[in-house]
């Protein structure tokens, strides 16, 4: 982060997080979040007694009331900069590719959460963060080679 002469540094904040992008057959789950005008995936704060498996899943079932999931795959790990309220955080995030294994176990929804199936390209269309959208782009090719088949969206050029 480069700082212009007399300008004073943001200060920095930075965590580490893990979430999930869930499947069930062709569509995945996205959370609509209207008080802030955005689209996302289910993803929060990994504890320091947790794997990051552990809180992907932890996370997603807070978020989104589903708990009864399996990870598919590991999707990887990126690093997410940006500036908020007063702050230029610097995130960690991990991401699994999971399944919806039982409809039925479910719990609360968090208040600020509407969960939605959706497409592969509807997801890539609606979601609010760039960042985001390259978790859906790299969980749509993990369950392409997992399924051995592939899914509606193709990923941009």
């Amino acid at each position: 982060m480069s700082v212009q002469p007399g300008v004073t540094p943001l200060p920095v904040r930075r965590y580490t997080a893990a979430g999930g992008v869930v499947v069930d057959g062709e569509h995945l789950l996205v959370l609509e979040r209207s008080s802030r005008g955005e689209v996302r995936l289910p993803k929060g704060h990994i504890d320091p007694v947790e794997t990051a498996a552990e809180a992907a899943l932890r996370e997603v079932g807070e978020e989104s009331g589903l708990w009864g999931l399996r990870i598919l795959a590991d999707l990887g790990v990126q690093v997410i900069e940006f500036d908020y309220q007063g702050q230029h955080v610097i995130r960690t995030e991990y991401y699994f590719l999971m399944a919806l294994t039982d409809e039925t176990n479910r719990g609360n929804v968090e208040d600020q959460f509407e969960p939605r199936w959706v497409t592969w390209q509807e997801a890539i269309d609606l979601i609010s963060y760039e960042g985001e959208r390259e978790w859906v782009r790299r969980a749509q090719a993990a369950y392409a080679a997992w399924s051995g088949r592939p899914s509606e969206a193709q990923p941009p050029a």
